[in-house]
Protein backbone atom coordinates (compact mmCIF):
# COMPACT_ATOMS: atom_id res chain seq x y z
CA UNK A 1 0.00 0.00 0.00
CA UNK A 2 1.60 3.14 -0.79
CA UNK A 3 -0.16 7.17 0.01
CA UNK A 4 1.15 10.04 -1.56
CA UNK A 5 1.68 12.62 0.90
CA UNK A 6 2.78 15.85 -1.21
CA UNK A 7 5.70 15.92 -3.59
CA UNK A 8 7.27 18.78 -0.52
CA UNK A 9 7.10 16.39 2.24
CA UNK A 10 10.57 16.01 2.76
CA UNK A 11 11.30 19.75 1.83
CA UNK A 12 8.86 20.72 5.08
CA UNK A 13 10.60 20.38 8.53
CA UNK A 14 9.33 21.36 11.88
CA UNK A 15 10.01 24.80 11.33
CA UNK A 16 6.55 25.57 9.77
CA UNK A 17 5.56 24.28 13.79
CA UNK A 18 6.57 24.69 16.74
CA UNK A 19 5.96 22.27 19.63
CA UNK A 20 5.21 23.38 23.15
CA UNK A 21 4.35 20.60 25.61
CA UNK A 22 4.31 16.60 25.11
CA UNK A 23 0.65 15.75 25.69
CA UNK A 24 0.86 11.73 25.05
CA UNK A 25 2.63 9.18 24.39
CA UNK A 26 2.72 5.36 23.05
CA UNK A 27 5.02 2.42 21.95
CA UNK A 28 4.94 3.91 18.18
CA UNK A 29 3.99 7.48 18.56
CA UNK A 30 4.68 10.72 20.62
CA UNK A 31 1.60 13.48 20.87
CA UNK A 32 2.99 17.11 21.27
CA UNK A 33 0.66 20.22 21.75
CA UNK A 34 2.29 22.68 19.22
CA UNK A 35 1.55 26.31 17.12
CA UNK A 36 1.48 26.98 13.51
CA UNK A 37 3.97 29.45 13.47
CA UNK A 38 2.43 31.39 10.50
CA UNK A 39 -1.37 31.63 12.06
CA UNK A 40 -1.10 31.26 15.86
CA UNK A 41 -3.14 28.07 15.59
CA UNK A 42 -3.31 25.51 18.00
CA UNK A 43 -2.70 22.11 16.99
CA UNK A 44 -1.68 18.97 17.98
CA UNK A 45 2.12 17.23 16.08
CA UNK A 46 2.06 13.55 16.19
CA UNK A 47 5.67 12.17 16.14
CA UNK A 48 5.59 8.57 14.12
CA UNK A 49 8.64 6.33 15.37
CA UNK A 50 9.03 4.80 11.43
CA UNK A 51 12.14 2.84 11.76
CA UNK A 52 12.47 -0.58 9.94
CA UNK A 53 9.57 -1.32 7.68
CA UNK A 54 9.84 -5.02 8.29
CA UNK A 55 8.52 -4.02 11.99
CA UNK A 56 5.00 -3.35 10.42
CA UNK A 57 5.37 0.92 11.55
CA UNK A 58 5.20 1.90 8.02
CA UNK A 59 2.05 0.15 7.20
CA UNK A 60 0.78 1.37 10.38
CA UNK A 61 1.42 5.24 9.61
CA UNK A 62 0.38 4.69 6.07
CA UNK A 63 -2.83 3.60 7.10
CA UNK A 64 -3.74 6.27 9.50
CA UNK A 65 -2.88 8.75 6.65
CA UNK A 66 -4.74 7.27 4.14
CA UNK A 67 -7.68 6.89 6.30
CA UNK A 68 -7.50 10.22 7.86
CA UNK A 69 -6.87 11.74 4.14
CA UNK A 70 -10.31 10.41 3.14
CA UNK A 71 -12.36 11.31 5.97
CA UNK A 72 -13.52 15.28 6.16
CA UNK A 73 -16.16 15.43 8.60
CA UNK A 74 -17.38 17.68 11.77
CA UNK A 75 -17.24 14.50 13.96
CA UNK A 76 -13.73 12.90 12.52
CA UNK A 77 -10.39 14.65 13.71
CA UNK A 78 -9.18 16.59 10.81
CA UNK A 79 -5.70 15.75 9.50
CA UNK A 80 -3.64 19.40 8.63
CA UNK A 81 -0.54 18.63 7.42
CA UNK A 82 2.51 15.68 6.70
CA UNK A 83 6.00 15.61 6.51
CA UNK A 84 8.92 13.58 7.10
CA UNK A 85 12.01 14.71 9.57
CA UNK A 86 14.64 12.38 10.06
CA UNK A 87 13.28 8.95 10.63
CA UNK A 88 10.03 10.17 11.93
CA UNK A 89 6.60 10.87 10.02
CA UNK A 90 4.92 13.70 11.58
CA UNK A 91 0.91 14.03 11.39
CA UNK A 92 -0.35 17.07 12.04
CA UNK A 93 -3.69 17.13 13.57
CA UNK A 94 -6.40 19.75 14.74
CA UNK A 95 -5.75 20.06 18.79
CA UNK A 96 -9.07 19.25 21.13
CA UNK A 97 -9.14 19.76 24.48
CA UNK A 98 -10.16 16.59 26.10
CA UNK A 99 -11.75 13.36 25.52
CA UNK A 100 -14.78 11.90 26.76
CA UNK A 101 -12.96 9.11 28.77
CA UNK A 102 -11.99 12.25 31.40
CA UNK A 103 -15.62 13.57 31.06
CA UNK A 104 -16.47 10.17 32.40
CA UNK A 105 -14.00 9.86 34.84
CA UNK A 106 -14.08 13.39 35.99
CA UNK A 107 -16.12 12.84 39.07
CA UNK A 108 -17.30 16.85 39.50
CA UNK A 109 -18.92 16.42 36.01
CA UNK A 110 -22.66 15.71 36.40
CA UNK A 111 -24.38 15.00 32.80
CA UNK A 112 -27.76 13.91 32.04
CA UNK A 113 -29.35 11.94 29.43
CA UNK A 114 -29.99 15.21 26.74
CA UNK A 115 -25.82 14.74 27.14
CA UNK A 116 -25.75 11.27 26.86
CA UNK A 117 -27.34 11.08 23.42
CA UNK A 118 -25.66 14.23 22.60
CA UNK A 119 -22.33 12.14 22.78
CA UNK A 120 -23.45 9.36 21.14
CA UNK A 121 -25.32 10.93 18.14
CA UNK A 122 -21.88 12.82 17.18
CA UNK A 123 -20.22 9.23 17.74
CA UNK A 124 -22.22 7.73 15.22
CA UNK A 125 -22.32 10.17 12.74
CA UNK A 126 -18.55 10.22 12.61
CA UNK A 127 -18.88 6.28 12.28
CA UNK A 128 -21.24 6.10 9.99
CA UNK A 129 -19.15 8.14 7.29
CA UNK A 130 -16.35 6.15 8.47
CA UNK A 131 -18.17 3.08 7.36
CA UNK A 132 -20.12 4.95 4.26
CA UNK A 133 -15.95 5.26 3.39
CA UNK A 134 -15.72 1.85 3.49
CA UNK A 135 -13.46 2.03 6.80
CA UNK A 136 -13.10 0.09 9.70
CA UNK A 137 -11.95 1.61 12.90
CA UNK A 138 -11.06 -0.93 14.96
CA UNK A 139 -9.86 0.97 17.99
CA UNK A 140 -13.30 2.82 19.47
CA UNK A 141 -13.21 3.29 23.19
CA UNK A 142 -13.79 6.58 25.33
CA UNK A 143 -9.90 7.60 24.98
CA UNK A 144 -10.10 7.87 21.09
CA UNK A 145 -13.37 10.36 21.14
CA UNK A 146 -11.83 13.60 21.51
CA UNK A 147 -13.76 16.78 22.49
CA UNK A 148 -12.81 19.90 21.50
CA UNK A 149 -13.40 23.50 23.01
CA UNK A 150 -17.12 24.28 21.10
CA UNK A 151 -17.92 20.34 22.70
CA UNK A 152 -18.00 18.72 18.77
CA UNK A 153 -16.53 14.72 19.62
CA UNK A 154 -14.84 13.63 17.05
CA UNK A 155 -13.26 10.10 16.44
CA UNK A 156 -9.32 10.07 16.46
CA UNK A 157 -6.46 7.22 16.71
CA UNK A 158 -6.38 5.62 13.27
CA UNK A 159 -3.50 3.29 13.43
CA UNK A 160 -5.94 0.64 13.70
CA UNK A 161 -7.99 1.75 10.72
CA UNK A 162 -8.51 -0.49 7.76
CA UNK A 163 -9.82 -0.60 4.17
CA UNK A 164 -12.97 -2.70 4.32
CA UNK A 165 -14.73 -3.57 0.66
CA UNK A 166 -14.72 -7.29 0.69
CA UNK A 167 -16.59 -8.97 3.33
CA UNK A 168 -14.79 -12.48 3.08
CA UNK A 169 -11.14 -10.80 3.34
CA UNK A 170 -9.36 -12.22 6.21
CA UNK A 171 -8.06 -9.62 8.89
CA UNK A 172 -6.59 -10.40 12.08
CA UNK A 173 -8.99 -10.90 15.41
CA UNK A 174 -5.49 -8.60 17.18
CA UNK A 175 -7.89 -5.22 17.11
CA UNK A 176 -9.81 -3.01 19.51
CA UNK A 177 -9.01 -2.93 23.49
CA UNK A 178 -10.19 -5.80 25.32
CA UNK A 179 -13.31 -3.85 27.26
CA UNK A 180 -14.75 -2.87 23.62
CA UNK A 181 -13.75 -5.96 21.75
CA UNK A 182 -16.66 -7.93 19.85
CA UNK A 183 -17.30 -11.46 21.22
CA UNK A 184 -16.36 -12.30 17.20
CA UNK A 185 -12.90 -11.16 17.56
CA UNK A 186 -12.42 -13.17 21.10
CA UNK A 187 -13.14 -16.27 19.46
CA UNK A 188 -10.83 -15.56 16.51
CA UNK A 189 -12.74 -14.61 13.60
CA UNK A 190 -10.67 -13.48 10.84
CA UNK A 191 -13.47 -12.16 8.74
CA UNK A 192 -15.95 -9.23 10.37
CA UNK A 193 -17.24 -6.11 9.58
CA UNK A 194 -18.62 -2.78 10.55
CA UNK A 195 -20.48 -4.55 13.43
CA UNK A 196 -17.00 -4.84 15.64
CA UNK A 197 -16.74 -1.18 15.94
CA UNK A 198 -20.65 -1.29 16.80
CA UNK A 199 -20.08 -3.53 19.55
CA UNK A 200 -17.48 -1.16 20.60
CA UNK A 201 -20.40 1.96 20.78
CA UNK A 202 -22.54 0.20 22.50
CA UNK A 203 -20.15 -0.76 25.41
CA UNK A 204 -19.00 2.93 25.39
CA UNK A 205 -23.15 3.55 25.93
CA UNK A 206 -23.34 1.60 28.79
CA UNK A 207 -20.25 3.20 30.27
CA UNK A 208 -21.38 6.84 30.07
CA UNK A 209 -24.47 5.73 31.79
CA UNK A 210 -22.71 3.99 34.46
CA UNK A 211 -19.80 5.58 34.94
CA UNK A 212 -17.62 2.83 34.73
CA UNK A 213 -16.67 0.42 32.20
CA UNK A 214 -19.52 -2.00 31.58
CA UNK A 215 -17.75 -5.28 30.64
CA UNK A 216 -14.03 -5.16 32.02
CA UNK A 217 -12.32 -8.45 31.64
CA UNK A 218 -8.80 -9.38 32.93
CA UNK A 219 -8.00 -11.59 29.90
CA UNK A 220 -9.48 -12.87 26.19
CA UNK A 221 -10.98 -15.40 28.09
CA UNK A 222 -12.44 -13.37 30.69
CA UNK A 223 -13.85 -11.01 28.88
CA UNK A 224 -15.32 -13.83 26.76
CA UNK A 225 -17.08 -14.65 30.36
CA UNK A 226 -17.75 -11.54 31.98
CA UNK A 227 -19.84 -10.46 28.79
CA UNK A 228 -21.77 -13.85 28.70
CA UNK A 229 -22.31 -13.34 32.55
CA UNK A 230 -23.85 -9.79 31.65
CA UNK A 231 -25.81 -10.71 28.78
CA UNK A 232 -26.10 -14.78 28.82
CA UNK A 233 -24.30 -17.56 27.11
CA UNK A 234 -25.15 -17.71 23.36
CA UNK A 235 -26.94 -20.31 21.76
CA UNK A 236 -27.08 -21.45 18.08
CA UNK A 237 -30.23 -19.98 17.31
CA UNK A 238 -28.48 -16.68 18.75
CA UNK A 239 -25.43 -16.42 17.03
CA UNK A 240 -25.49 -19.71 13.99
CA UNK A 241 -22.29 -21.43 13.76
CA UNK A 242 -20.38 -19.09 16.42
CA UNK A 243 -18.82 -22.62 17.64
CA UNK A 244 -17.11 -23.30 14.63
CA UNK A 245 -14.95 -20.27 14.66
CA UNK A 246 -11.38 -20.61 15.15
CA UNK A 247 -10.46 -19.93 18.88
CA UNK A 248 -14.20 -20.70 20.57
CA UNK A 249 -14.89 -22.59 23.64
CA UNK A 250 -17.39 -23.33 25.73
CA UNK A 251 -18.38 -21.81 28.48
CA UNK A 252 -20.93 -21.81 31.60
CA UNK A 253 -24.38 -21.03 30.52
CA UNK A 254 -25.35 -18.10 31.87
CA UNK A 255 -29.16 -16.90 31.67
CA UNK A 256 -30.00 -14.16 29.09
CA UNK A 257 -30.08 -11.27 31.73
CA UNK A 258 -32.53 -7.90 31.13
CA UNK A 259 -30.76 -4.82 30.26
CA UNK A 260 -32.99 -2.91 32.89
CA UNK A 261 -31.82 -4.90 35.75
CA UNK A 262 -28.56 -2.70 35.66
CA UNK A 263 -29.74 0.30 33.55
CA UNK A 264 -32.52 0.98 35.83
CA UNK A 265 -32.78 4.83 35.16
CA UNK A 266 -32.82 4.84 31.92
CA UNK A 267 -35.40 5.03 29.56
CA UNK A 268 -36.39 1.72 27.33
CA UNK A 269 -35.74 3.30 23.77
CA UNK A 270 -32.00 4.00 24.77
CA UNK A 271 -32.22 -0.08 26.51
CA UNK A 272 -33.52 -1.08 22.95
CA UNK A 273 -30.99 0.71 20.95
CA UNK A 274 -28.32 -0.58 23.35
CA UNK A 275 -29.47 -4.61 23.11
CA UNK A 276 -29.39 -3.79 19.26
CA UNK A 277 -25.60 -2.66 19.51
CA UNK A 278 -24.46 -5.72 21.63
CA UNK A 279 -26.12 -8.40 19.96
CA UNK A 280 -24.15 -11.64 19.40
CA UNK A 281 -25.04 -12.23 16.17
CA UNK A 282 -22.77 -9.78 14.37
CA UNK A 283 -25.26 -9.85 11.05
CA UNK A 284 -28.20 -8.52 13.22
CA UNK A 285 -25.88 -5.30 15.08
CA UNK A 286 -27.73 -2.65 14.08
CA UNK A 287 -25.46 -0.64 11.53
CA UNK A 288 -24.34 2.68 12.36
CA UNK A 289 -26.75 4.75 10.20
CA UNK A 290 -29.78 2.33 11.36
CA UNK A 291 -28.89 3.63 14.98
CA UNK A 292 -28.72 6.90 13.36
CA UNK A 293 -32.39 6.71 12.63
CA UNK A 294 -33.71 4.59 16.09
CA UNK A 295 -36.41 6.41 18.10
CA UNK A 296 -33.64 7.16 21.13
CA UNK A 297 -33.04 9.99 18.55
CA UNK A 298 -36.44 11.00 17.33
CA UNK A 299 -38.11 10.91 20.84
CA UNK A 300 -37.44 13.40 23.79
CA UNK A 301 -35.35 14.67 25.41
CA UNK A 302 -33.56 16.83 22.66
CA UNK A 303 -29.73 16.35 22.37
CA UNK A 304 -27.59 18.70 24.20
CA UNK A 305 -26.24 21.48 21.98
CA UNK A 306 -22.24 20.40 21.84
CA UNK A 307 -21.31 23.68 22.87
CA UNK A 308 -23.49 23.43 26.15
CA UNK A 309 -22.03 19.91 27.03
CA UNK A 310 -20.10 19.50 30.33
CA UNK A 311 -16.32 19.59 30.02
CA UNK A 312 -13.42 18.87 32.87
CA UNK A 313 -11.67 21.95 34.28
CA UNK A 314 -9.46 22.52 31.62
CA UNK A 315 -6.86 24.86 33.83
CA UNK A 316 -5.28 21.89 35.77
CA UNK A 317 -1.75 21.31 36.02
CA UNK A 318 0.49 18.39 33.98
CA UNK A 319 0.76 16.02 36.88
CA UNK A 320 -3.49 16.56 37.25
CA UNK A 321 -3.88 16.32 34.06
CA UNK A 322 -2.18 12.75 33.85
CA UNK A 323 -4.10 11.59 36.93
CA UNK A 324 -7.33 12.28 35.20
CA UNK A 325 -5.77 10.47 31.87
CA UNK A 326 -4.84 7.42 33.74
CA UNK A 327 -6.35 4.03 32.49
CA UNK A 328 -7.25 1.46 35.18
CA UNK A 329 -4.01 -0.72 35.31
CA UNK A 330 -5.84 -3.83 32.87
CA UNK A 331 -6.72 -1.17 30.38
CA UNK A 332 -3.19 0.80 29.87
CA UNK A 333 -1.90 -2.96 29.83
CA UNK A 334 -4.33 -4.09 27.34
CA UNK A 335 -3.85 -0.79 25.60
CA UNK A 336 0.36 -1.07 25.24
CA UNK A 337 -0.60 -4.61 24.27
CA UNK A 338 -2.30 -3.19 21.13
CA UNK A 339 0.48 -1.06 19.84
CA UNK A 340 2.83 -3.95 19.81
CA UNK A 341 0.01 -5.68 17.46
CA UNK A 342 0.42 -2.38 14.87
CA UNK A 343 3.58 -3.09 14.79
CA UNK A 344 3.37 -6.57 14.24
CA UNK A 345 0.05 -7.30 12.19
CA UNK A 346 0.04 -6.57 8.59
CA UNK A 347 -3.62 -7.75 7.40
Amino acid sequence: MRVEIGEDMNARTGAKYRKEKKVGEGTYAVVYQGVEIATGRLVALKKIKVGDSKSGLDMSAIREVKALRELVHPNVIRLLDVFSQKTNLNLVLEFLDTDLEMVIKDTDLIFKPDDIKSWMLMTLRGLHHCHRSWILHRDLKPNNLLIASDGQLKLADFGLARDYAEPTAAMTSQVVTRWYRAPELLFGSKKYGYAVDMWSVGCIFAELMLRTPYLPGESDMDQLNTIFRALGTPAEEDWPEHTKLPDYLKFNQYPKTSLQTLFTATTPDSLDLMEKMLIYNPVKRISALEALNHPYFQNMPRPTPPARLPKPALNLNDDQVAEKRKLDPELLAESERNNTAKRLFVD
